[in-house]
């Protein structure tokens, strides 16, 4: 059985499972629900929680829901599965490794966390030009959104500066959600990556040796890396010549 989860913010859709799934629960509570969603907005939410007598879905369900996945592949912005059952636990883990949207796991006691994690603002790019200097600062952990939100505001910087000095500043980036964000990420350096004639980059940790690897594989820019504390040596030596 399937019901829906009420008192959730516009743009966020519930669902609470219980013993075995039919094609009939999808059809009369999920799945007419997503596309009603998905017509008023582009993207959605969802919170799903099975509770401890969840058993699975039937054979015509378990089609109903992937055929849903499949047609509606970037409809969903966030996925918050609330479970305690460690089956379902790592089923999850190995889809969220394959779909294009960030999947996050709770427990039954976490669903105030679940919601939380739905609603709250999770990373963020910064930009900044001055003069011939671009800054691009990631922060937190980033989605694909972030990367369509900036997109124009990063086109209109780059059109001000015929060759940018580029800072990439990663002090405060966690990484990104899933791999529909790294793919952004790795558009957005394809479209931009003749444009800099210097490109410093300032990160910590692990990140630092990623970094340079991709400087080398993707950047024409003379280059520079540099850690966490050494922020102002990158912004002297991005604006010297």
């Amino acid at each position: 059985m399937i019901q829906l989860i009420d008192n959730l913010p516009d743009g966020t859709l519930g669902f609470s499972c219980s013993g075995l799934i039919s094609g009939e629960d999808m059809q009369r509570q999920v799945i007419p629900t997503v596309e009603a969603a998905l017509r008023e907005q582009e993207r959605v939410k969802a919170l799903v929680v099975f509770d401890p007598g969840f058993t699975g879905f039937n054979l015509e369900a378990a089609w109903d829901d992937t055929n849903l996945a499949l047609r509606h592949w970037d409809g969903f912005e966030r996925l918050a599965v609330v479970t305690d059952l460690a089956w379902l636990r790592q089923a999850s883990r190995a889809l969220a490794l394959l779909l294009p949207y960030p999947v996050q796991l709770f427990g039954l006691d976490e669903q105030e966390n679940a919601r939380r994690w739905l609603s709250e603002a999770l990373g963020t790019v910064h930009l900044e030009r001055q003069g011939e200097v671009i800054t691009i600062s990631l922060i937190g952990l980033l989605d694909a959104d972030v990367y369509a939100r900036i997109d124009d505001d990063l086109a209109n910087l780059f059109s001000q500066v015929e060759r940018p000095r580029v800072l990439l500043d990663l002090r405060q980036f966690d990484g990104w959600l899933a791999l529909g964000a790294l793919r952004q990420h790795l558009a957005l350096i394809r479209d931009y990556r003749h444009r800099p004639q210097k490109l410093a980059v300032v990160s910590h940790g692990p990140l630092q040796q990623i970094a340079q690897r991709l400087i080398q594989s993707f950047s024409c820019a003379d280059s520079q890396t540099f850690s966490s504390s050494d922020l102002l040596a990158a912004q002297e030596w991005i604006c010297c010549d």
